[in-house]
This record gives C-alpha cells, sequence and structure tokens, in this order.
C-alpha cells in the first residue's frame, strides 16, 4: 500500500505527493501531456529536442544542471510518443531547490540560437548513433511506417528524418513550449521525506502564479483498421536475421489493455514461458522470441519479435510457422490457470520492488495521475482477469488479417 495525497492549484496544475522517510531524498517528477504524437509531420523529432533544450537555461536560471548539482541533486528527462517526463533528485533540506528550478523553466524558457543549435547537433549525432549506425537502428522506423498510415505513432519519438531536425527554427521552438508546456498539461509527483504541508507551501510559492496556457488541440485522424495482413521484407548487414510480427490493439484505457499485456507474459516472460520453452527450447530455430506491448495512450500495438539461428531463408518460412502455431495454439486452447496465475505474480512482483525506490514510485505516481487512477488498485486490474477473458482478447488480438510482418533478413551468411 502506497499512501498518497493529491491536491491542484488554480491554474490547474496537478500534484500528487507521497511520504517516505527511509530516505534522506526527494523526488520531483514533472510529467508533461506532450510527446512525438503533438509534431508536425514535417517536424518529427521536435519533442524529443525539446526535451534537451529545457536544460539549456530558463527565464531567471542560466544553468539548470550547475544549480541543481550544487544543492546535491542531479536531474533527467525522457520523452516517448505520448509524454515528456522531467525528474530531480534532490537532499530532502534542499527540497525548495528543486521546487524553483523546475517552476522556472515552466515559466518560460531562455530562447537562445546558440542553445537551439548546441542541442539540435547532440540529437542529430544521437539519432544517427542510434538509428543509422547501430545494428537494427532503423527497425522501429520501417515497423511504424508498416503499422500507422495516418497517425502520428508512424514515426518514432527520435524523429522520421534527421532533415527535420535540421530546419527546426526558434520560432518552431516557441511555438512548441508555448503551446504545450503550462501548468494545465502537466502533473508533479513529489516523494521522499518531505511532508504534505511543506509541499503544499512549496507548490503555491513557486508555481502558483505561472498562467494558464491554451493547449493545442490535438487534429490528427484515428488510424484506419488494418484489414488484410500487410508484409515487408528488408536486407540489412545484420548478425541474425530478424522476424517482427505486430497486432493492432487497444490504448491504455481499452479495457482489454491488462489482457493484452497478459498475453505477453504468458507467450514470453521468463524461462517457463511458452515462447522459450517451445520455441527456444524447443526447436533449432531460435536464439530468442520475445513478446511485449507498445503501451501507449492511444491504440498501439503487441509486438513478437524473433531472433534466428540461421541467416538462410529457408529457415524464415519454418520459424514464421511455428511462432503462429504458438499464438493459434492460445487462441484456440487459451492459457491455463497455472499461466494466468504465474504472469499476474510475475507483474505484481515487478510492479511492488519496482515502485520501492522514492524516485520510482514519483514516476510511478506521474503516469498514474496522469490516468486518473489509483496506483493502488493497478495490480487488483490484473487479478480480475480470468482465462476465458484471456482467451476471448487473443482470438480478437492475434489474427492474420491484421498483422504486420517485418522480415529483416541479414546479409551475413556465415551464421547459416
Amino acid at each position: 500500500m502506497i499512501p498518497t495525497s493529491s491536491f491542484s492549484l488554480p491554474n490547474g496544475l496537478r500534484f500528487i505527493h507521497h511520504r517516505d522517510d527511509t530516505t534522506a531524498m526527494i523526488a520531483l517528477n514533472t510529467l508533461y501531456n506532450v510527446g512525438a504524437r503533438d509534431e508536425a509531420s514535417d517536424l518529427t523529432g521536435v519533442a524529443h529536442l525539446f526535451e534537451h533544450l529545457m536544460f539549456g537555461g530558463s527565464v531567471n536560471i542560466p544553468d539548470f544542471d550547475g544549480s541543481i548539482e550544487r544543492a546535491g541533486g542531479w536531474s533527467n528527462a525522457w520523452t516517448n510518443n505520448d509524454f515528456t517526463n522531467f525528474y530531480d533528485v534532490v537532499p530532502a533540506v534542499n527540497a525548495e531547490t528543486a521546487f524553483w528550478l523546475e517552476s522556472d523553466r515552466m515559466l518560460g524558457l531562455a530562447f537562445a540560437e546558440k542553445n537551439l543549435e548546441v542541442q539540435r547537433q547532440v540529437v542529430i549525432e544521437e539519432f544517427k548513433q542510434v538509428c543509422l549506425n547501430k545494428p537494427y537502428g532503423d527497425l522501429g522506423h520501417q515497423l511504424r511506417k508498416l503499422l500507422y498510415t495516418v497517425h502520428p505513432y508512424r514515426y518514432p519519438t527520435i524523429g522520421a528524418d534527421i532533415s527535420h531536425l535540421e530546419k527546426v527554427t526558434m520560432k518552431d521552438v516557441e511555438d512548441f513550449y508555448y503551446h504545450h508546456y503550462a501548468p494545465n498539461n502537466a502533473v508533479i509527483a513529489v516523494a521522499g521525506a518531505i511532508s504534505l504541508e511543506e509541499c503544499k507551501e512549496l507548490a503555491q510559492k513557486w508555481f502558483g502564479d505561472i498562467p494558464t496556457r491554451a493547449i493545442k488541440t490535438r487534429l490528427y485522424s484515428a488510424e484506419p483498421p488494418i484489414l488484410a495482413p500487410r508484409r515487408q521484407e528488408l536486407e540489412r548487414n545484420v548478425p541474425q536475421t530478424t522476424i517482427l510480427i505486430a497486432f493492432p490493439m487497444g490504448a491504455y484505457h481499452d479495457p482489454d489493455y491488462v489482457a493484452s499485456d497478459i498475453i505477453t507474459d504468458v507467450l514470453a516472460n521468463g524461462r517457463s514461458a511458452r515462447f522459450y520453452k517451445r520455441l527456444v527450447l524447443g526447436s533449432d530455430l531460435f536464439t530468442e522470441v520475445d513478446a511485449s506491448i507498445l503501451g501507449s495512450e492511444e491504440p498501439g500495438y503487441l509486438l513478437v519479435s524473433a531472433k534466428l539461428r540461421s541467416n538462410d531463408r529457408s529457415a524464415i518460412q519454418k520459424a514464421e510457422d511455428a511462432i503462429w502455431s504458438e499464438l493459434d495454439r492460445l487462441v484456440s486452447e487459451g492459457a491455463t490457470s497455472y499461466e494466468l496465475t504465474r504472469a499476474v505474480n510475475r507483474f505484481e512482483s515487478n510492479h511492488t520492488f519496482g515502485a520501492l525506490n522514492f524516485l520510482a514510485k514519483a514516476q510511478a505516481l506521474a503516469s498514474c495521475c496522469v490516468h486518473e487512477e489509483d496506483i493502488n488498485e493497478i495490480v487488483g486490474r490484473y487479478r480480475a482477469v480470468t482465462p476465458e477473458q484471456l482467451q476471448k482478447v487473443a482470438s480478437h488480438l492475434l489474427r492474420r488479417q491484421s498483422s504486420v510482418t517485418l522480415i529483416y533478413h541479414s546479409t551475413d551468411t556465415s551464421a547459416s
């Protein structure tokens, strides 16, 4: 049980607080409801670029990192298609420093051409390192292009192309900031050695006067359903041929979301899961087979991925048949009560131990706040899933006619 308290400021900024006296530190986690889905289609990668720009100085604080380090703390951030998240960790005696720093960059950034150019080059180099110069680096780009035709999920967070990052202007940056970075478009979680009374006092002192802003309306279209299988085969200089099979699935608040998540655990979570026992150990086709979900705010996908032992093209059909055999078995037979209990137990264990640390609690609480859910009720949602429900969701989800397959051929024949 994680005791929490919530409150809001008149400007719309929501706070969730958890006192943790097992530490002498506090974590302040600010989650903005903006991500790559909010970008223009010809300026992809801006949300991630903006994450970097947020460390370049604000109106009253030219050196964010130096200020938090002098307080004995540290900070970091991440961006995905749906959200941008910033977190600060400081000694509890310096909690006010974290509130001061985050409030100032929510109030206004010090927009500077030099900072934009520096961070632009940093992000471009990251794009090259992660997507162009790394084996399997463009898998995400290729898969998303197959899955999505109109929705902004069709490009990854890092951006669709370097040219988009190269042409970002200061006006683009300012527009993005003032349309999305606002108290009425954010939640803040505070966890650690700080009382609710002090948290409220600091929240009002530092965030209370920040004005609300008009948040840009999301005008993009919903992705149309996939009515026939999609398939693409590519050749790349990678060590192993890889098979990706994706299935469109519901968003986070979809009634079948939890069952879809459990399906991937039944298939692939641990050495007792079906894929490991029957495909990795039970055949000579694979070195690994995995399953996961995107876990997105809008309809995403369930992904099955596999790396083959042989790069010979004759192995691909056998491998696909083996994967589909396991998927069809789950659809036709369902999961056993033991498999379902095991999967939920593993989820509960990961959920519980993953939230022991005060920083992990702050991030989990921010996510729960933006989803308007109680962190203490999440495991119960998983416990409520029945074998019958799991089989019903599997039969609707794991269908050939709505599948998207990407074959990533290795040009290395020495493994054949």
